[in-house]
């Protein structure tokens, strides 16, 4: 079992989009309201690039990640966000199956979430795209977890909340199982092809395992 974090495990994804705007007003930039879908799933170069080639921010892309996400890392001081029954999940599932986190986040905050859970010992893998070729709707993040874990894409479930996480799981060749983030809906017609859509993570605990 493999899950993405932002949107599935912490309720991060208006922190991130949050602070990017401000980013982006405070340094130059003009927000486009679709850069809230694209920047989703995309590795920290990647949105680093975008804010500045694409929104106008006045920085280098390394400024630009390194100012967003040392305000990320700030937030989480406190611990992050983490979903009602998120690590109740992830520890369960992991008591049945290899479980991994395949996630677009850096290291130090995946690392804030497997932290503050106690769940480092249990997580067999956590990659961030940074560590690999690109970031989603590419499948590379789910290919290295799967990897990392010893098991077959075509024999791993995927859980996504986002368009281009629902993407990069399904082209890796993973069953998907969705669970829609609220504040930014995924594209109905790539939800549809998930195998089921949950109303909340811990549905997963029913509905979901490796076929």
């Amino acid at each position: 079992m493999i899950f993405d974090l932002d949107g599935v495990l912490v309720d991060s994804e208006r922190t991130w989009d949050e602070v990017r705007r401000s980013v982006v007003a405070e340094h130059g930039g003009q927000w486009r309201e679709e850069a809230t879908r694209a920047l989703q799933g995309m590795s920290t170069p990647e949105w680093a690039r975008y804010l500045v080639t694409e929104l106008g921010v006045r920085l280098t892309a390394d400024e630009a990640a390194d100012v967003v996400v040392r305000e990320m890392a700030r937030r989480y001081e406190a611990g992050p966000p983490v979903l009602a029954g998120a690590d109740r999940v992830v520890r369960t599932v992991a008591e049945r199956y290899p479980t991994a986190i395949a996630s677009s986040s850096p290291p130090v905050l995946i690392e804030a979430f497997l932290t503050a859970t106690g769940c480092t010992g249990l997580v067999g893998a956590a990659v961030s795209s940074e560590e690999v070729g690109a970031g989603k709707p590419a499948p590379d993040v789910y290919l290295e977890a799967a990897s990392r874990i010893g098991v077959r894409p075509s024999a791993c479930a995927a859980v996504e909340d986002s368009t281009n996480g629902l993407r990069s799981a399904l082209a890796a060749g993973m069953t998907v199982f969705g669970v829609p983030n609220p504040h930014f809906p995924p594209d109905a017609a790539v939800l549809a092809r998930a195998m089921a859509v949950l109303g909340d993570l811990p549905e997963a605990l029913d509905q979901s395992g490796p076929p």
